[in-house]
């Protein structure tokens, strides 16, 4: 089985045929599955979707259950979170539906942790980190892009001269360098490259 354009997020299981893994869709698998619009839902209250997947939280005055349902209770409602609450031993403590996010300064709202600029998220090599609101993702450095070859994905060089995304001159030629490229300027002109003259 060969997929031409890969399984971002999935398995190659036919001629570009793709099976995602759970909590993303697509025909390559690249897009996130948005689990909070499926039928039924998947949350009694409220739903955060996350990348890949999902949280429940419950709204002011429930907390929610270890099975995903939310029950009535009045310490939380006078306690006022954000994202509903958990008694533990007596205390009441607001909750907030991802690691990524953390309670403000209040102890009743969630702030996002931005795992990108505390060192908290690790890339792979030539992989760059994005924060998302509770989240965060790695996505290719600029001038690489995800392949799939010999059964994985990595990012490799965009060769912009075949792509023809390059800036250069008519009179100049392209050079396909790591992650970039280079222009100069063809025999009898003079130039930058993107200019020639």
């Amino acid at each position: 089985a060969t997929c031409g354009h890969g399984c971002k997020y999935g398995e190659c299981m036919g001629p570009n045929k793709c099976k995602c893994f759970p909590g993303f869709t697509g025909k390559t698998c690249n897009q996130d599955l948005n689990e909070c619009g499926l039928k039924p839902r998947p949350c009694e209250h409220r739903c955060m979707n996350t990348h890949g997947s999902y949280k429940c939280y419950c709204l002011n005055g429930y907390m929610l259950m270890p099975d995903g349902t939310c029950a009535s209770s009045r310490t939380c409602a006078m306690v006022n979170c954000q994202y509903g609450c958990e008694e533990v031993k007596g205390q009441v403590q607001c909750l907030c539906p991802s690691s990524g996010l953390q309670l403000g300064p209040n102890g009743r709202t969630c702030i996002d942790i931005d795992e990108c600029s505390t060192g908290k998220a690790v890339c792979s090599y030539n992989r760059r980190c994005v924060n998302t609101f509770g989240s965060f993702y790695c996505k290719c450095q600029l001038g690489y892009e995800l392949k799939y070859t010999s059964s994985h994905y990595s990012c490799a060089d965009v060769n912009e001269c075949v792509t023809n995304t390059h800036r250069c001159n008519l009179h100049a030629e392209c050079l396909n360098t790591q992650g970039s490229f280079q222009c100069k300027c063809k025999q009898g002109y003079r130039g930058s490259g993107f200019d020639c003259a």
